[in-house]
């Protein structure tokens, strides 16, 4: 059967892996980007139905969501991709306060907004079948283990998975609802070796994982009728180490 699947965060990494496997799977792909990267214009070239759209702007969420149930019938999974990441120090012009909202908003808010809004468009997609659809919530390893440097992105993550919990008993058995908490999977352009060095030590795996890690299991997750409210740790081991 051909799915629609709903990614937020489509311009790069992760985002984009996701999309362009489920284009090529046959997949109806709908995706959200916040900056136009030239991937956006690949993915509306293979047929994404893409929608520029400020996450932390309720109301802009809302006019997508709207065009969304306008355009589509059915919706078979939501994957939360769409991220940022902030350490603690203030900028001009930004306070810590601004900090954690700006956080809090994308990570938290935006997902709350988003799955309420289109949780009876799943459930009906579901077709009275037990657990046929999805929402993944794509959280951080450091949502577990917190962090020193940057307190706001991980008690923002933690509360993202705290909604996997609430709206995979919410929208049970219809529904599952999971998560996946990543750490490092790909290197930026311009990290130096020894940066690379540093992280990979952190992990009883040292290597760089690739997307192919988070789509494999966003696969079996997808496909699972018996998995729901978990978390998924995808970090080499670094609880380990």
């Amino acid at each position: 059967m051909k799915q629609t699947i709903f990614i937020t965060g489509v311009g790069k990494r992760i985002g984009y892996a996701l999309a362009k496997d489920f284009l090529a799977k046959g997949m109806h792909v709908i995706g959200t980007f916040r900056t136009h990267y030239p991937a956006i214009d690949e993915l509306a070239e293979l047929g994404a139905d893409l929608y520029q759209c400020d996450l932390c702007i309720p109301a802009e969420i809302d006019d997508m969501l709207v065009r969304i149930n306008a355009t589509h019938d059915e919706l078979h999974s939501i994957i939360h991709n769409a991220s940022d990441w902030h350490n603690d120090k203030t900028k001009p012009g930004m306070s810590a306060a601004d900090i954690m909202n700006r956080m809090m908003n994308i990570h938290v808010s935006a997902p709350y907004q988003i799955n309420l809004a289109l949780a009876d468009k799943l459930i009906a997609s579901a077709n009275e079948q037990i657990g046929a659809v999805n929402i993944i919530h794509i959280t951080d390893y450091v949502a577990e283990k917190g962090s020193k440097k940057h307190i706001a992105y991980a008690a923002s993550k933690a509360a993202m998975h705290n909604l996997t919990l609430s709206f995979a008993s919410k929208l049970a058995p219809m529904v599952k609802v999971n998560s996946i908490a990543p750490a490092m999977i790909l290197f930026n352009e311009g990290d130096d070796e020894a940066y690379k060095v540093k992280a990979l030590a952190k992990a009883i795996l040292p290597k760089e994982a690739g997307n192919p890690e988070i789509i494999e299991l966003v696969d079996y997750l997808t496909s699972s009728q018996y998995v729901t409210g978990r978390s998924f740790a995808v970090d080499g081991g670094r609880h380990l180490a």
